[in-house]
């Protein structure tokens, strides 16, 4: 089990070419995959069955893991066996079929995306001094978040080439390497131009990285989980609430379709690959009008 893994997270690295932070996800549940079979004693991929995987969710269920952590990791799971069936395989790892194709993952809770309005995103921004180049860039950030729907990791990934000002847009590498062009707004390109104006004060002689667009106090890129900390924090102050970065992407999709953006354009804006992963925004809409119509209309 360890060999088929291990050249099975080559395969995505190498040939696939998926992100670190994919191939990390993939590793962590294939790892509580070829942990639990150990317990069944199944050292060999060829012995896996339905009964197995099954045992594997159930495994997970009792443990503690929610309903879409266990469908993520089954999705894993279904992609290495495929791989494996794929296999010509000198060595006899691979497999004749997917005996995880039949097992069906839990059955979801609908989530909706928390809700952010107009004026809580407004609040926001006026929140960062701009008087400092620390301000500067967290405004900036909050802005391109907000004006793009654009990721967390997409946001921190960002070099000062991916930037078009002119144009206003911004050139972001998404899930699976795929590069997609997303316009941004007349507030974000003023708040973009002002930090790119001092982010040179950032600049130290620990800068490695030159290039990155967003840089921490001590001249560092900033990283993913810096960007949260400092998004959370003006949100915080602006909302009462702990929200996450997520919220500015919910309140891009949520605000576009309030105002009577397409879908399908909202979608490919988002990056998602399905169009059903962006209507949930549509739901968020129409919970809204429902809560509009409830405490106006006197016969509701």
């Amino acid at each position: 089990m360890k060999t088929a893994i291990a050249q099975f997270l080559n395969h995505l690295s190498h040939e696939r070419r998926l992100s670190d932070h994919t191939c990390k996800a993939y590793t962590t549940d294939l790892d509580q995959f070829a942990a639990f079979l150990q317990t069944c004693d199944i050292s060999h991929p060829q012995q896996i069955d339905r009964n197995a995987v099954r045992g594997f969710l159930g495994f997970l269920h009792n443990r503690g893991f929610g309903r879409r952590s266990v469908a993520r990791k089954l999705a894993a799971v279904r992609t290495f066996l495929s791989y494996l069936c794929a296999l010509s395989d000198p060595d006899g790892m691979g497999l004749d079929q997917n005996p995880a194709l039949n097992v069906h993952p839990p059955r979801q809770d609908r989530i909706l995306p928390v809700y952010i309005d107009v004026e809580e995103v407004a609040r926001a921004m006026s929140i960062p001094s701009p008087n400092t180049v620390l301000g500067l860039r967290d405004r900036a950030i909050l802005e391109l978040f907000y004006s793009t729907g654009i990721r967390l990791r997409e946001l921190a990934g960002l070099k000062t080439d991916a930037l078009d000002l002119a144009d206003k847009l911004v050139r972001v590498v998404g899930k699976g390497n795929n590069e997609r062009l997303v316009p941004f707004g007349e507030p974000a390109r003023v708040a973009l131009v002002a930090y790119l104006a001092r982010r040179g004060e950032l600049i130290s002689q620990q800068t490695t990285d030159r290039h990155h667009l967003f840089l921490a106090r001590s001249g560092r890129p900033l990283s993913p989980s810096g960007v949260q900390s400092r998004v959370t924090r003006h949100l915080g102050k602006a909302t009462g609430r702990a929200l996450s970065p997520h919220a500015l992407r919910h309140a891009f999709a949520t605000h576009l379709l309030d105002a009577g953006a397409d879908l399908n354009a909202v979608k490919e804006l988002l990056g998602h690959a399905s169009l059903s992963t962006t209507q949930v925004y549509t739901h968020v809409s129409v919970e809204r009008l429902k809560k509009s119509y409830r405490q106006a209309h006197p016969r509701a």
